[in-house]
């Protein structure tokens, strides 16, 4: 039995393909959107996904409703447009939607990393985006996913709770009223400064990765990432990371979870600190490191995590010179100004914000001229 809602999924990595199939799977109108056809031609033959994992061991055919590289027929008729691609690519996303969006359509990110959606909702206000439509971010990504074929995906896990917040927060409900139809995971975040700020890859990836530069480079990601990476001086830039991020929040008046809860909460673990915590996850043991410095874990996450929340913590005098330093270090290694590309309060359009006003925007939607 079909569903009310109308899904697009825009993207079909890892992420996307696992989406589109499970949603239409639970019996919802789905679509799929890439701006490339070459990379959904086999899904657009077959005409859906073949997913593993969502009921056993059994692979099941999400059979999808459309499947296209024109956004403008991916948005017609569509409820909710889940984007699921980098971070880096969300403004983008944002411009090719802009002149085909319908007033009530909500967008969510998945994730937002950190500004998401303030960056989505500016270049649709840059863009003269008319229609009444509603942005949203995840903290997370709600799948463990790999996609294992040109048609084909793999789910290893669903979270079970996934903090989302909708900007301004007063349309958070309504978001959450409509997502819970497909995914009670979902969970209220509060606002997406707290969902953006509790972004712990910002802290875990890029520094983990530029401080192992020589061994990715040497061995091709061939060691254990967290476990072999993370040395007890390792872990120390990460505490001090950790301490700015959480700093921030308390500037902007939110209290974030630290790395030590993060680890705790996700995986129920615990340390005398986070050298030890780490290696107690046992979860982390077996995964390999990226195989080259040419991986999201800088070219995402540095301009669209560590670079907001740094720029956040200059504009309202948070100390943020560690991650300052592992900003420059991936700007020399990528020869690459992502303190330029990246999310700035300057590019957000926040630059001149107080706290008050950005907290208003945030909850209600108040815009300062």
């Amino acid at each position: 039995m079909t569903k009310q809602t109308r899904f697009l999924v825009i993207g079909a990595g890892h992420g996307g393909k696992a989406m589109a199939a499970h949603l239409a799977l639970m019996g919802f109108t789905t679509k799929l959107f890439n701006r490339s056809m070459d990379h959904i031609a086999a899904i657009r033959e077959l005409g859906g996904i073949d997913l593993l994992g969502y009921n056993g061991d059994a692979r099941e055919f999400g059979r999808l409703a459309q499947v296209t590289d024109n956004i403008e027929e991916a948005l017609q008729d569509t409820d909710m447009i889940m984007v699921v691609v980098p971070s880096s690519a969300h403004a983008e996303v944002a411009k090719n939607m802009s002149p085909h969006l319908k007033d009530g359509q909500i967008i969510v990110l998945h994730p937002g990393r950190t500004c998401g959606a303030i960056e989505v909702a500016k270049v649709l206000r840059d863009e003269n985006c008319t229609a009444d439509v509603t942005v949203a971010e995840a903290e997370t990504f709600i799948y463990a996913s790999r996609s294992d074929g040109p048609a084909q995906a793999h789910i290893f896990r669903i979270k079970e709770a996934v903090p989302i917040a909708a900007l301004p927060a007063t349309r958070t409900k309504e978001v959450l009223d409509r997502i819970h139809e497909a995914y009670p995971q979902f969970i209220d975040g509060g606002n997406v400064l707290q969902t953006g700020l509790n972004n712990m890859g910002a802290i875990f990836h890029p520094a983990l990765t530029l401080l192992n530069a020589g061994w990715i480079e040497t061995t091709h990601g061939d060691y254990q990432f967290y476990i072999d990476g993370v040395s007890p001086s390792v872990a120390r830039v990460l505490e001090v990371l950790d301490r700015e991020r959480v700093t921030v929040g308390s500037s902007l008046g939110l209290r974030t979870r630290n790395a030590m809860e993060w680890l705790k909460l996700a995986y129920d673990t615990t340390g005398s600190d986070l050298y030890e915590a780490i290696h107690n996850q046992e979860g982390y043991y077996g995964i390999k490191a990226p195989a080259t410095l040419n991986h999201r874990y800088i070219f995402e996450d540095v301009p669209c995590s560590l670079v907001p929340i740094a720029s956040l913590g200059d504009r309202f005098g948070v100390s943020v010179r560690g991650m300052d330093s592992i900003i420059r270090l991936a700007c020399i290694v990528h020869r690459t100004d992502y303190w330029r590309r990246g999310r700035t309060v300057e590019k957000l359009g926040l630059k001149n914000y107080s706290v008050s006003e950005l907290t208003a925007y945030v909850n209600e939607g108040i815009l300062e001229d």
